[in-house]
């Protein structure tokens, strides 16, 4: 029996309802810098009434661990940030699952997200700008190297490519300067 691929057992049936999504994380940053080991995929979501009643379905209980439609319709009006996961049994792959609740951010990404096609199947991905700035924050919040790390990797493949009015602009309203300067000292 062939393994699941992380990329195809979640993004497959989001592919296949039309609902609006983009791959962030590590999973982003990995695409725009070096590979590493990941077991694990975050996804934004654009998450409409009509997509809220059908999203359940599209990750049945007998595969995945999905929580209950109540949870879903909470953590999609979650503001700053909703969240929740989606857990595929047999490969113990999980989504961290990130509802664009109204964040200005969310929408600018969803506005400059990417396709990337990878052969047999293609993806939404994060514009590169929007994974500095997450992983910049992540850093802030839990003080985990890997994400400066990832995006060190990250600015050594795309850094002529980057809109850097746009990011030094959001770094500095997000109060994140001092961890973007330690980055590029580096």
């Amino acid at each position: 029996m062939q393994s699941p691929d992380l990329l195809a057992v979640f993004l497959a049936p989001l592919e296949k309802s039309g609902i609006p999504y983009f791959v962030t994380g590590s999973i982003a940053s990995i695409f725009y810098g070096e590979p590493r080991l990941t077991h694990d995929i975050d996804i934004v979501i654009h998450l409409s009434q009509d997509h809220l009643a059908k999203f359940s379905s599209l990750f049945p209980l007998e595969e995945f661990y999905c929580p209950p439609e109540e949870v879903i319709q909470i953590e999609n009006k979650r503001r700053p940030f909703g969240h929740f996961n989606l857990i595929h049994h047999a490969s113990g792959f999980k989504a961290d699952i990130y509802p664009d609740a109204g964040d200005e951010l969310h929408q600018w990404a969803f506005q400059s997200r990417r396709r990337v096609d990878l052969g047999t199947s293609a993806l939404w991905l994060a514009p590169p700008e929007y994974v500095v700035i997450r992983k910049l924050e992540y850093f802030r919040e839990g003080g985990s190297e890997k994400h400066l790390e990832d995006i060190r990797k990250m600015l050594l493949q795309v850094e002529g490519a980057l809109d850097h009015s746009f990011l030094e602009r959001e770094i500095e309203e997000r109060d994140l300067s001092k961890y973007w300067k330690r980055i590029r000292k580096a």
